[in-house]
């Protein structure tokens, strides 16, 4: 999980023509390709499912395909390939062993590339490709069975642009029909599914199977199965365009804070969003009489965001919640000992396709159920907090850029880290101090920064190892102790200064 390595600074030794990374803005990849790359023809799709997944305000793609080794050597590294405007879109990719769900998942590692700009100023865009390395090689003519999951953000775009304020919401989004595979598939088909039954319009094809293409059953549609070879790179465009009457939520910006305390026996937690609605802005001016009535009888679902559901921890206490004018008063905390805590928060507004909310909440949890303390070796703890927790909501939240910053006690030092869950091959971290009332040394701090997070990944959990000794325990008492002792020596030897004024002896 810890990617070090920085390219964007090799990007541009590529080819020695003028080029522009399409991961530049992720900080990183594992591997540099040459422009004209094309995977070796290993394998062969023998048989392929996709289900698209549309009920949320992003994407999430669920495929799985049965691979065979064509090669007459082992092989292990099979390779997923995207568009180039896509490929920074893409988050949380997992891939596994469909037949043993228990085995870990497989190794996923980021493959980044460059486009060129040409003499004649046209410029090329190759294909990424994330690589997925087997836990064991492939045999020859063995197969096996993948299943691979990740999400697609920003890809849906509302259509109209603009509606009224009670209006229904309808969100487009273009794929292929054709999965884009970088190895040819003999078999293969799409399911598409969407919240709403209201799909008004959806491309058809013509001459790839026999019957209508695709079968609309209910709210799912289904392109294929297309039985026949397809070859490598091959796609067939299409898009769907269906009703989403439900705000398209994304935090351009999460900021989560966790902070450990052994001597208060604490977990502090704060996290701070900048949230925006991407679906259809309105056409006229907010009405707050339509509004008011709209909700009062009829209760219709809205394009606007309402208001917001944070599950907590069970023990969760003293929550707050502050936007940028002051305390959110229009909101309910119910604590729980032993089922999940619950925050529900009004904004001060409905937010609307286009308009932002910025606001942050915090809590505290007993430290005891999230640090264990290991017999061996000694003095040394395991720290496990979830990675995203926030709001839940219907139709979800995608997180552009999220840093996940971790303090420790001060005097701690960190031995170990991993994330438990969906591969983040874009996640960086760093390390540092943090200096707070009365520290001396400042708390070991690690900062997690990573892209397209959703909030499907909740299951997610970040697991520390750190060494705490007695020591390092004591340094803050001693220090408080030593300090209010040193004033009461100073205060001790001014007393003993003879200040007064008096007749000069002769």
């Amino acid at each position: 999980m810890r990617l070090q390595n920085i390219w964007a600074a090799a990007s541009l030794l590529i080819l020695g023509v003028a080029a522009q990374s399409n991961v530049t803005d992720q900080k990183q990849s594992q591997q540099i390709l040459q422009v004209d790359f094309k995977p070796p023809q290993v394998f062969e799709n023998v048989n392929l499912v996709r289900t698209t997944n549309l009920e949320k305000g992003y994407v999430r793609e669920t495929v799985n395909v049965v691979v065979s080794n064509v090669d007459n050597k082992p092989q292990s590294e099979y390779y997923l390939p995207f568009e180039y405007d896509t490929i920074g879109k893409i988050g949380g990719i997992e891939v596994r062993d469909k037949k043993d769900a228990a085995k870990p998942a497989f190794g996923v590692r980021l493959a980044g590339m460059v486009s060129v700009t040409g003499a004649d100023g046209t410029t090329t865009k190759p294909s990424q490709y994330y690589i997925i390395t087997f836990a064991e090689p492939l045999a020859p003519k063995a197969q096996l069975t993948l299943s691979i999951s990740y999400y697609v953000l920003g890809a849906l775009t509302p259509l109209p642009a603009q509606i009224q304020q009670q209006d229904k919401q309808y969100l487009t989004y273009s794929f292929s029909a054709y999965f884009p595979s970088a190895y040819p598939t003999l078999k293969q088909k799409t399911n598409v599914k969407f919240s709403s039954a209201d799909i008004p319009e959806y491309t058809t094809t013509t001459g790839l199977t026999k019957s209508k293409d695709p079968e609309v059953q209910g709210t799912k549609l289904t392109y294929g199965p297309y039985d026949g070879k397809v070859e490598a790179g091959a796609v067939h465009p299409v898009t769907v365009r269906y009703e989403f009457t439900k705000p398209v939520l994304v935090a351009s910006v999460l900021e989560r804070d966790v902070e450990v305390s052994h001597w208060g026996g604490n977990l502090a937690v704060e996290e701070r969003y900048w949230l925006r609605n991407d679906g259809a802005t309105l056409k006229d001016n907010f009405n707050r009489v339509t509004w008011a009535t709209q909700n009062f009888y009829q209760q219709a679902p809205t394009s606007a965001l309402k208001e917001l559901k944070v599950p907590l921890k069970a023990g969760s206490a003293d929550a707050y919640f502050v936007d940028d004018i002051g305390n959110v008063s229009t909101s309910r905390f119910r604590p729980s000992e032993v089922r999940d805590a619950s925050l529900e928060l009004k904004p001060r507004y409905p937010v609307f396709g286009g308009w932002k909310y910025s606001f942050k909440i915090g809590w505290n949890n007993a430290l005891s159920s999230f640090v264990r303390k290991l017999k061996t070796p000694s003095d040394t703890y395991v720290l496990a907090v979830p990675f995203v927790e926030g709001p839940k909501m219907p139709e979800g939240i995608q997180y552009e850029r999220m840093e996940f910053r971790i303090v420790l006690p001060e005097g701690s030092k960190i031995v170990n880290w991993e994330i438990t869950g969906a591969n983040l091959p874009l996640l960086t971290e760093s390390r540092s101090l943090h200096k707070t009332f009365l520290d001396t040394l400042g708390r070991t701090t690690l900062t997690l920064s990573t892209t397209n997070v959703v909030d499907d990944l909740r299951d997610m959990e970040v697991l520390i190892s750190y060494e705490y000794s007695m020591a390092s325990a004591l340094r803050k008492p001693i220090s408080i102790i030593a300090g209010f002792s040193s004033v009461f020596v100073v205060a001790w030897l001014l007393s003993l200064v003879d200040t007064s004024i008096g007749r000069k002896q002769k």
